[in-house]
């Protein structure tokens, strides 16, 4: 195990602290300022945007800046945001355009971070551990962190809103400060305009037909699940009839999904494939949806739903980052994980907002149904592109480059 790794582990830990309690008490902080749905699908919409409007310019800078410089600019960023946040929860100027303007933040920090991180696995790991470092790094920032952090907001926020902002900021500074003792390798300059090298990074990833495949599912999938989460803290509410700390009890099942997903998704991979992997993940998803949409409301049962849905995304999302970074060369990967999520999670926010519009004027029960329509989507694209064929033929293309 190199050093490189283990910095990296650390620095991933205090960023999804800090990213994982701003995430958690945003939409809660917003539900106790109003309860309309198209206001909280607001926060949410403009919370989501930078990676429509970022990634691919954020891909371009991970290219041509040395990548650990990335990644500390971006948790000081975030800590910025949760100092801002922090102080008006303390002089009582906590109001919806100030969420808004934070989750807008937080999220552009998270752009440049994931980013960043996503490029620098390869460069301290070996390419045949590709896939365990990936779910290591995922149960990182979505388990073991995400599995403490959500429960551990909900008592925070007995203390005052802006409490779990302050633990954020430190949290923040913790990972600025481990970033420096990370050596990533130098990059090449590029003399290029910026919007050529973004077309590079865009023309590569939409030519390779697998992670085009691959793009469009997860395109689809994020607009359900956007739709699903926007609304998920007033189905709490007012369906499940939780409060804070229930609230985050329900984020911390979909956690310890993740956590338990971890300690086999590698031998579910290395013993099916990617290609049976990542369909049969789908097929999860989809039930999943279902479910949530038809049954009573138990929290017991929803939770459980939960934490069996994490699981199965925790097997698609480990699969589909170490599939690019197993077929992109090394100078253009910052560009096409950037114009995957450019893509792909650019849609959440449209998600949000339709999520808030169907909840308005069909009820929440309504936002999983069309949720699971468009994950159905995502089934059939999955279906046909991601075959063993197909994996077989880009590892060909690959191993020829």
């Amino acid at each position: 195990m190199s050093r490189g790794w283990v910095r990296l582990q650390a620095v991933a830990v205090s960023g999804s602290v800090a990213e994982g309690l701003m995430l958690a008490v945003l939409p809660w902080i917003a539900a106790t300022i109003t309860s309309d749905p198209r206001q909280l699908s607001l926060v949410n919409v403009v919370g989501q945007s930078p990676w429509l409007l970022f990634s691919l310019f954020a891909g371009v800078l991970i290219d041509r800046v040395r990548r650990s410089t990335v990644l500390a600019s971006a948790y000081a960023v975030q800590g910025c945001a949760a100092l801002a946040l922090a102080v008006a929860g303390v002089t009582d100027a906590l109001s919806l355009p100030l969420l808004v303007v934070v989750a807008f933040v937080v999220t552009s920090a998270q752009v440049l971070g994931d980013g960043a991180t996503g490029t620098l696995v390869p460069e301290v790991v070996e390419p045949e551990r590709l896939s365990r470092a990936n779910t290591r790094l995922i149960v990182i920032d979505r388990g073991v962190v995400q599995f403490v952090v959500p429960p551990a907001a909900g008592f925070l926020v007995a203390y005052g809103l802006g409490t779990p902002a302050w633990v954020a900021c430190a949290a923040a500074v913790v990972a600025v400060a481990l970033v420096p003792g990370l050596r990533s390798a130098p990059v090449t300059p590029s003399v290029k305009h910026p919007l050529r090298d973004i077309a590079d990074g865009l023309k590569f990833l939409i030519a390779t037909r697998l992670l085009l495949s691959i793009t469009v599912a997860v395109a689809l999938g994020s607009f359900a699940a956007s739709a699903s989460m926007s609304m998920f803290v007033l189905y709490v509410k007012e369906v499940l009839g939780l409060g804070s700390v229930g609230y985050g009890v329900m984020l911390a099942c979909g956690a310890a999904g993740w956590v338990a997903s971890s300690f086999v998704v590698g031998r579910i991979v290395d013993r099916i494939g990617y290609a049976w992997s990542m369909r049969l993940a789908q097929v999860g998803m989809v039930a999943g949806q279902v479910l949530i949409a038809v049954l009573p409301p138990w929290a017991w049962s929803i939770g459980v739903v939960w934490f069996v849905m994490s699981a199965i995304v925790m097997v698609w999302n480990v699969c589909s980052q170490s599939s690019r970074q197993r077929f992109t060369p090394p100078a253009l990967l910052g560009r096409v994980l950037t114009g995957h999520r450019a893509l792909a999670w650019g849609l959440t926010p449209f998600g949000a907002l339709a999520g808030g519009f169907v909840a308005a004027g069909f009820g929440l029960r309504a936002v999983w149904v069309m949720a699971t329509l468009i994950q159905v989507g995502a089934l059939a694209v999955t279906w046909r592109g991601l075959s063993t064929r197909a994996f077989r033929e880009a590892e060909q293309t690959a191993a020829a480059r």
